[in-house]
């Protein structure tokens, strides 16, 4: 190879031009990148930047010193072999990366909705937070919980409107999402569950059931899409986002994908993970450009991800569904510290929720990986390490 071009300059189009770079390759890198911005990272966005405490996350990489042509404001058009074509024209490509990440989904309405995926939308969003606002935050997963922590704290009258029957019923289950449900009020916020958005409207949300939300600002934060839409058409498969292997190749030779638009196979789930979190972009590019440098490099890695919302660092590793039973660590209603553990039948860890306990999760994430089979009788008691819970 003697050009690659990385699509996509976020977090893991800069890892993989690291990492191309550490793996001993030479020629010549053209980085695209859609946004203005050089490259950033994007967890910072719904927390520090969104309280104030920062605005800029610029990725700490000298793009410079690893000798990259950087193009800024280029959008991905589409894709044929060895070309890519661009808004700025078409670009020959020995290997290339693909790392487009994902778009938020948007609701039906002509009113303004918020959404918070770029550096521009946190900015803009913390100009509106202030005392005496009234916010609805639409989703109380992940992100959702997130802003309407900040908005609470900017002294905003907070709405939540969710269409499960708890928080976080999506990636956690109703069954552990629900003891979350308290936080909420104890914040200040007010949380409608079972509720599904009609429109957003100028003045607020039109809720199914025709009843009305008013809101000077309207924050939608019920999921992203991968950005794939540019690939239709081309030689590469799409199937929630871009299908590669195990070693993250596409089924387009000397084409790769990373982080949030990549669905890529585990050897260790036995099943496909497309996973939108900072850690994928972080380690999967490793993976990536070895493959492009013809190693033999596989990725299987055990996801993890983490949340901080109304007080609470909520850390999650592993795949629940390939657990078959829950475990709890310490009783949610009584304990301001529990983890979640889910078993899978024959008593190995398949995946760890804990809130204020970070030594189970990285305790958990290591039994994870390492496939040891647990004691589950010992596992329920929260007093008893995770590593001690390991059967012999």
């Amino acid at each position: 190879m003697d050009h690659v071009v990385v699509v996509g300059a976020g977090l893991a189009g800069v890892r993989s031009i690291e990492a191309l770079r550490a793996g001993g390759f030479t020629g010549r890198i053209t980085l695209i990148g859609e946004e203005h911005h050089r490259p950033y990272d994007r967890p910072p966005l719904s927390k520090a930047v969104l309280l104030g405490e920062t605005d800029s996350t610029v990725v700490d990489s000298d793009l410079d010193a690893l000798d990259v042509r950087l193009c800024l404001g280029t959008a991905a058009k589409g894709l044929r072999d060895g070309v890519l074509e661009t808004t700025e024209g078409e670009l020959e490509y020995d290997g290339l990366v693909i790392a487009t990440g994902a778009t938020p989904i948007r609701l039906r309405g002509e009113g303004r909705q918020h959404v918070l995926r770029t550096i521009e939308d946190a900015l803009t969003l913390r100009e509106r937070l202030v005392p005496g606002a009234r916010v609805a935050v639409v989703g109380a997963g992940w992100i959702g919980a997130e802003v309407a922590t900040a908005a609470a704290r900017a002294g905003c009258a907070v709405t939540v409107v969710e269409a499960g029957e708890s928080p976080l019923a999506v990636a956690l289950g109703p069954a552990v999402g629900s003891h979350t449900t308290d936080w909420y009020a104890r914040a200040g916020v007010e949380l409608r569950l079972g509720a599904m958005v009609g429109t957003v409207d100028a003045d607020g949300l039109t809720l199914m059931s025709g009843a009305r939300v008013p809101a000077d600002v309207v924050v939608t934060g019920i999921g992203v899409r991968p950005a794939v839409d540019w690939l239709k058409g081309s030689a590469v498969r799409l199937d929630d986002g871009v299908v590669v292997d195990e070693h993250l190749r596409t089924s387009l030779p000397n084409v790769v994908a990373v982080g949030d638009c990549a669905n890529w196979w585990s050897r260790r789930f036995h099943a496909r993970l497309r996973v939108e979190h900072w850690d994928t972009a972080l380690q999967a590019p490793d993976t990536a450009a070895a493959t492009l440098l013809g190693e033999e490099a596989v990725y299987d890695p055990v996801p993890y991800f983490w949340s901080e919302q109304f007080g609470h660092m909520v850390q999650f590793a592993g795949h629940r569904d390939a657990g078959d039973r829950m475990v709890l660590r310490g009783d949610p209603r009584r304990d301001p510290k529990w983890s979640v553990c889910w078993l899978t039948a024959d008593d190995r860890l398949a995946a760890v929720l804990t809130v204020d306990r970070p030594r189970d999760v990285v305790q958990g994430r290591k039994i994870v990986e390492s496939g040891r089979r647990l004691d589950p009788l010992r596992v329920a008691d929260a007093a008893v390490a995770l590593r001690d819970c390991i059967m012999a």
